[in-house]
């Protein structure tokens, strides 16, 4: 299953796009990935895992014979992207009988919303980008606490919300909105010149470059310690059997660098 999770990662399939690919929930792929083989899966999920990923023989140690190449990247998600496109309305469908009533007219009244944006011919580019923003923004509401604190600002300042009402952490929302209509205050009323701003601008850049550069280093780190760790320990992979004396390993490895 390790070998399976690095692919996944190196093709650059998010959980949530498995997720719609196999029909099951974002939870539910978390628990298949937990368990020690392909083989305990349910079987009509483990076929369209190999469909996805082109192993004709049904075989889980041809995982590691697969290469991947930038061809090998753009057939995997093309076929991702197809078989989404043809399930994701009878998944809908199935998914709304699920929520409640007023839930429902939630999920019909944003996705008309969508709809419109994807066939407005005025300004298309420019909404295909706001709606590939509001996904990324979705996909984070778990990450970033900050991100609700701001929707909720946008929906009162937009007259959809009472500016008193507070659905999350009272005092910290509080505090968020009084500092974002500060900023906010200073772009709408000419008080901050792009001059005035570029070196904050620029420590934005910095700081996120440079957040990107230690997570990938972090990531290029664990990797190569946990290669060690396996090498040293006389192991080829990772198990749910060893993963905890590789783990091991792997802390006394970091530890000889102190």
């Amino acid at each position: 299953m390790n070998k399976l999770n690095e692919i996944l990662q190196e093709l650059g399939i998010s959980k949530v796009k498995l997720a719609k690919y196999l029909g099951v929930s974002r939870q539910m792929i978390y628990n298949y990935l937990e368990l020690e083989t392909i083989n305990k899966w349910p079987k009509e999920k483990k076929i369209l895992l190999f469909k996805l990923l082109d192993i004709e023989d049904g075989n889980e140690k041809t995982l590691s014979k697969i290469k991947i190449t930038s061809d090998y990247i753009m057939d995997v998600e093309n076929r991702l992207n197809m078989s989404i496109k043809d399930t994701i309305e009878i998944d809908n469908i199935a998914d709304l009988k699920k929520l409640k009533k007023e839930e429902q007219q939630l999920f019909s009244d944003i996705t008309y919303i969508i709809k419109d944006k994807f066939t407005e011919d005025f300004k298309h580019d420019e909404n295909i980008a706001a709606l590939t923003y509001i996904y990324h923004i979705l996909q984070s509401l778990e990450n970033v606490t900050e991100v609700k604190y701001f929707l909720a600002y946008i929906s009162k300042l937009t007259g959809f919300t009472n500016p008193n009402e507070f659905a999350f952490n009272e005092d910290k929302q509080f505090i968020f909105e009084g500092i974002i209509h500060s900023g906010l205050g200073l772009y709408s009323h000419g008080g901050a010149s792009k001059n005035r701003v570029i070196e904050a601008r620029t420590r934005f850049v910095q700081e996120i470059e440079q957040r990107n550069e230690e997570k990938l280093s972090r990531t290029q780190q664990l990797n190569t310690v946990k290669i060690q760790a396996l090498r040293e320990l006389g192991y080829s992979e990772l198990t749910r059997e060893n993963y905890a004396e590789v783990f091991a390993k792997m802390a006394e490895i970091e530890s000889r660098k102190v």
